[in-house]
């Protein structure tokens, strides 16, 4: 399933990432915070060159404020 506005192939391969990838994030998430989410508040992320002998890496880092899920 492609994501809507997705064009070129680096959108389709975070958009990979994200789905293969989220269901762990958000276990660790949950595992060290407690039950909620990575919001997008005030959120932050970079991006640097990461030299490896196996090739040049992009590593990618985000900061997102935790928001805990209100019980109603």
């Amino acid at each position: 399933m492609e994501p809507s506005g997705a064009n070129g192939p680096l959108p389709l391969y975070l958009y990979e990432i994200a789905g293969v990838y989220g269901p762990t994030i958000k276990a660790l998430i949950e595992k060290e915070f407690g039950t909620g989410i990575m919001s997008a508040i005030d959120f932050e992320m970079s991006v640097t060159r990461e030299t490896n002998a196996k090739g040049n890496r992009v590593r990618r880092e985000m900061s997102g404020k935790y928001l805990a899920y209100n019980a109603w």
